[in-house]
């Protein structure tokens, strides 16, 4: 079985923000393939089952707010015993310009809280991820990095980040089918202009 678990932050209030790209994307893919979420309270999150040709496939999404991701991560991994790499988390990256993707089988959490408190969990970095560009106005120099993460996508931006959810939603439809290697020479490259 794989285990896509996207992060971000639970309630209508924060269902549009950039720190949510993670949940908009396991959503997609839900869609995709015909199931819906229920919540499960000793996992702490919302939990999909599914197939995707014939793999089995899990969708988790924590609700115990991102920088406590690692503690729904923890009860899943840990309750299903899975290896680390049938693991995917797929969350925002303020690293990556507007329209990147990158996938990655392991590396540092570059200072995201979900992914180091998954990596204290886990105690590992050896955590495949799909990283979400959404931008970084840090030249700027009033740039308040907590409510840029917890703001809405602007009009013009919200056309390329439907464009990047699909994008996405194929991308892990590829991992899960052919493996890392093929999405990452796949989808590393690309970008979605404006």
């Amino acid at each position: 079985m794989k285990i896509v678990i996207g992060l971000g932050n639970p309630g209508s209030k924060y269902e549009f923000t950039r720190h949510n790209i993670g949940f908009r994307i396991i959503d997609s893919l839900a869609r995709d393939m015909g199931i819906e979420f229920n919540k499960v309270k000793s996992y702490y999150s919302l939990i999909s089952r599914g197939m995707i040709n014939n793999h089995k496939v899990m969708l988790v999404k924590p609700q115990t707010f991102m920088n406590l991701s690692g503690r729904a991560v923890n009860r899943v991994v840990s309750y299903y015993k899975i290896p680390l790499q049938d693991l995917l988390i797929v969350y925002d990256d303020l690293n990556l310009e507007l329209g990147q993707v990158r996938i990655r089988k392991k590396g540092s959490s570059g200072g995201h809280k979900g992914i180091e408190s998954i990596m204290q969990y886990l105690n590992s970095e050896d955590i495949p991820r799909l990283r979400i560009g959404i931008g970084n106005p840090s030249v700027n120099y009033n740039f308040d990095c907590v409510s840029y993460v917890l703001s809405n996508f602007n009009n013009d931006e919200e056309d390329k980040i439907a464009e990047v959810i699909q994008l996405s939603t194929e991308a892990i439809k590829t991992i899960i089918e052919d493996g890392f290697e093929k999405a990452m020479r796949k989808y590393n490259r690309k970008l979605i202009e404006s």
